[in-house]
């Protein structure tokens, strides 16, 4: 037997008319109208980043090469997620560009698929080791594999706040194409205690440590062809 899915909300009900929707509104925080709107899952009130997808959602577009780039990676071995960032500095708007969602792969893997988005770019590592030894160790394998690598700032309640403040001002849009971090975006909850729910948030933590490391963001690099310059002379390009 097959199965399938459908989204329906008050805009798909042809028995409810405009004045009955906007009475139904009233008193409805953003994040749970568009549920309701839509039919898309959200999380009530125990929802980590209450702003409405429609706010933050924008069409890809090709990265101007002057913009600063980085990535945040989340390792672990029942799953691997990698965000990247693309900083518009003029207006301070991080723009969250591709994703990388793969389970149980060895770092080769993951490292292959980081490189194809430019192994120039740093990133903002975190890594499920049982301990600190085991923790050195998983970036030093990826390190040998070529990635650029920095330590994570895992201050988990000062980098939620770092993240919701550029939701609610408008300063980090996400291409529309990043499903695997939507579906966790609308997920990313607090439990009865006020607890983050740690399921399924493997991209909602890279992006944590993508913004709270945000400063280490740079520009490709480009081949300086200048008169006196040596082959492989790279200088940072705007």
């Amino acid at each position: 037997m097959s199965r399938y899915v459908v989204q329906a909300g008050w805009k798909d009900a042809p028995h409810l008319k405009q004045e009955d929707i906007d009475d139904m509104a009233k008193g409805i925080s953003p994040h749970q109208l568009e549920a309701r709107m839509n039919g898309i899952p959200t999380l009530g009130s125990g929802a980590i980043y209450p702003v409405p997808e429609e706010d933050i959602i924008c069409d890809p577009f090709q990265i101007p090469g002057w913009w600063a780039r980085a990535y945040g990676l989340d390792v672990g071995w029942k799953k691997t997620a990698a965000i990247w960032g693309a900083l518009d500095r003029d207006t301070d708007i991080l723009y969250l560009t591709s994703e990388h969602y793969r389970g149980q792969a060895e770092p080769t893997v993951h490292a292959k698929a980081i490189k194809m988005r430019g192994s120039w770019m740093p990133g903002i590592i975190d890594y499920a080791g049982t301990n600190q030894s085991d923790g050195k160790r998983v970036m030093t394998l990826y390190e040998n594999e070529g990635l650029n690598l920095i330590r994570a700032d895992k201050s988990v309640e000062a980098g939620l706040l770092e993240v919701l403040d550029r939701l609610s001002t408008g300063r980090l849009k996400v291409f529309s194409t990043l499903q695997h971090w939507l579906g966790e975006y609308r997920l990313y909850r607090r439990d009865e205690k006020g607890r983050v729910v740690k399921q399924n948030d493997h991209l909602m933590d890279a992006t944590r440590y993508l913004v709270m490391k945000l400063h280490h963001a740079t520009t490709r690099p480009v081949q300086n062809t200048g008169a006196g310059s040596a082959p492989g002379d790279y200088t940072t390009g705007y």
